[in-house]
């Protein structure tokens, strides 16, 4: 019996980088986080390394990303959206909202993550966590 093609992920699934978790570093501040699993956060891997000024409210993405927008109607602490289909958010506190989303994941430890992002202007790089190899 022939074999039928997978559908509905055209991504290799034996690359590496799709169980790997984001590294975002602000000014001194590094914190992990773990994606989400859909066509957005594929597209945004895509992207990485780079490294944006968070402080333009829209568009602050270079290439328009696959969206899957729905109302989360509270945004938490962490939360790493993508508004439209060009503005990428990283949320430093936890609010309700009338807005739509598409979620590409959350920061695991928010501990600092107001206080680097909260005042003024962010640089933030986004790349991949490098696991450290053992000896």
């Amino acid at each position: 019996m022939p074999q039928l093609p997978e559908t509905g992920n055209n991504n290799e699934s034996e690359n590496p980088e799709d169980n790997m978790k984001l590294k975002i570093t602000v000014g001194s501040e590094t914190f992990a986080a773990t994606f989400q699993d859909n066509v957005t956060v594929n597209a945004f891997k895509k992207l990485l390394p780079m490294t944006i000024t968070m402080s333009e409210l829209n568009n602050n993405l270079q290439s328009s990303l696959p969206t899957n927008a729905s109302n989360p109607g509270t945004i938490q602490n962490g939360d790493l959206m993508l508004y439209g289909s060009q503005t990428l958010v990283l949320f430093y506190k936890s609010f309700s909202t009338s807005y739509s989303y598409t979620r590409l994941g959350k920061v695991d430890d928010t501990i600092s993550l107001a206080s680097a992002l909260g005042f003024g202007n962010a640089t933030v790089t986004f790349e991949f966590e490098q696991k450290e190899k053992e000896q």
